[in-house]
């Protein structure tokens, strides 16, 4: 079988989609008053079953009730129609921050609940994620119950990695040989890694390497400091995790946000975000804010010199290979009938997806933004693999029919109750998705997670969140933060202290130049920083 392309001979399983502690935060007092003078509604504290559940961050609220037939209106039309326009890209966030934001949900929650029937009481609702960005899904339960996951050799406080195979020399591709680029994996193909959907697409699988060579490279660091080989493991988790919470929250929900707002956050106290003792994960949150990252899916991705969209291209790397070269959702399969592993020369060049320095004239380069904030979607996703033509397989109508099932009030609701600047229905009702939403009266009382989307294009120019999604999304994060005893917001004052671009700070093109594989089929360990 020819392992360079691939080219939907395996046809691919259907992708599995999602996209702590008690401390002195928990129980603060809402604020009468906002900084600005504008009183502020009570809010009800939620999480009464605690941090292993989801519930209403709104619980005020009423359901928006909507006829999946006329979901489906709306979700056809926030298909992308031309998903390959660069006028339609977002060239404030670049590609990369995509599957990190994937990443870092598949870190804060895990939804098994069944689409069939609407849920009633979402506060029964599990999540299998603590939600805290205290990468459960890289360490699983730790080197005991997960010792899978781990080296069992002298290095034992490392994770396994696994190796990419050689591709060999076909037509126009040169030869590339064994990396150690892949995730570990069993047999049968099946990655050995925390959480079993970061090998549902390439991206995010490369991203999850990333973070296991991290804890890799902060472990040779540590071993230089002189600290002893009983302490290295808990000693590298607890610096991975501080520094990955500090990028989440000021290289990743400020670039959505908008500068400044983990600040203020952090200065004014939560709003709305309140819980009675540990952090709960709401359904407002992760049934619509949060999936805003399925509006900034390319159609097709530069992902290295090799797999390119543009001409002269020699292969194109679109969404369907993307997601074909994983076990989840593809063809690696082991000793079944497919891949044992990733094929060397897909191993991603991450200098195409943040944002590096890289110099003019690099051959065969082109950089990846993500798809601007708005509500299409691209027409991969109407169609995910492995699902029957129609609503099932249309990632927009789920998003839409989820939230209906999870009982979500409108964007107005929503907004009103935040004392926000509201979306007038001329607003609601403009361009090709919103006269499909007009059509069936959803410009009047808007489902949350096109509301969302709608906003970023209306009052954040399509570059970031608008002040409803902003104040949720950021919100929730530095809540996560707060909510764990544990994390770097429970120190003193404490700053990233690893190699930084600038000191102090840690993002997450510091994180790769830190790991030191910017693109490793090229033999490159390190670029300037933009």
């Amino acid at each position: 079988m020819d392992k360079i392309t691939q080219q939907a001979v395996v046809a691919p399983k259907a992708p599995r989609h999602g996209m702590i502690g008690r401390l002195a935060f928990a129980e603060q007092a809402v604020p009468k008053t906002s900084a600005a003078g504008m009183r502020t509604a009570a809010v009800t504290p939620g999480g009464k079953k605690g941090s292993g559940f989801f519930d209403r961050m709104f619980p005020e609220l009423q359901a928006l009730n909507v006829s999946e037939d006329d979901l489906a209106v709306l979700a056809e039309a926030m298909k992308d129609a031309a998903p390959n326009d660069p006028a339609l890209d977002n060239s404030k966030i670049p590609a990369g921050f995509t599957y990190l934001g994937q990443f870092v949900d598949h870190d804060i929650t895990l939804d098994l609940s069944p689409l069939s029937g609407s849920i009633e009481d979402p506060a029964m609702l599990k999540n299998f994620r603590t939600p805290g960005l205290d990468l459960d899904c890289l360490y699983g339960a730790g080197q005991g119950p997960h010792r899978f996951l781990y080296r069992q050799d002298a290095d034992k406080a490392k994770f396994l990695i696994g190796t990419a195979t050689a591709s060999p020399d076909v037509g126009a591709l040169p030869p590339i040989p064994d990396l150690p680029n892949d995730l570990e994996r069993g047999r049968h193909g099946v990655a050995l890694i925390g959480d079993h959907r970061n090998d549902e697409n390439l991206l995010v699988a490369q991203t999850h390497l990333a973070m296991l060579k991290f804890h890799n490279k902060v472990v040779d660091l540590l071993k230089t400091q002189g600290v002893a080989d009983g302490d290295l493991f808990a000693e590298a988790s607890k610096l991975v995790r501080w520094h990955y919470q500090w990028m989440v929250l000021h290289d990743w929900v400020e670039r959505l946000c908008g500068t400044g707002i983990v600040a203020k956050i952090l200065h004014d106290g939560r709003k709305f975000y309140r819980f009675q003792t540990v952090p709960f994960m709401p359904v407002e949150f992760a049934g619509a804010a949060y999936r805003l990252g399925h509006s900034m899916v390319r159609e097709e991705y530069s992902h290295n010199h090799c797999f390119r969209p543009l001409p002269p291209r020699v292969f194109k790397a679109d969404l369907g290979l993307l997601f074909n070269f994983t076990s989840l959702s593809g063809s690696i399969n082991g000793e079944l009938n497919g891949n044992r592993a990733l094929p060397s020369n897909w191993v991603i060049d991450w200098r195409r997806f943040y944002e590096f320095n890289t110099p003019a004239g690099t051959p065969n380069f082109e950089f990846n933004h993500s798809r601007k904030l708005d509500p299409f979607i691209a027409p991969a996703l109407h169609q995910l693999p492995g699902f029957p033509a129609g609503r099932e397989g249309n990632l927009a109508f789920r998003n839409l029919r989820r939230g209906v099932k999870l009982g979500l009030p409108s964007g107005q609701d929503v907004a009103k109750f935040m004392k926000l600047p509201v979306l007038t229905e001329a607003e609601l009702s403009s361009g090709s998705d919103g006269a499909a939403a007009a059509s069936v009266g959803l410009h009047k009382k808007t489902p949350l997670w096109y509301y969302i989307l709608k906003e970023a294009q209306v009052k954040g120019g399509s570059e970031r969140l608008g002040q409803v999604g902003s104040q949720i999304v950021a919100e929730v994060f530095v809540g996560l933060v707060q909510g764990d005893q544990d994390s770097y917001l429970s120190q003193n004052n404490w700053n990233p202290t690893l190699p930084a671009k600038t000191a102090g700070t840690f993002n997450m093109t510091d994180l790769l130049q830190f790991v030191g594989e910017i693109s490793p089929i090229d033999g490159i360990t390190t670029v300037a920083t933009l």
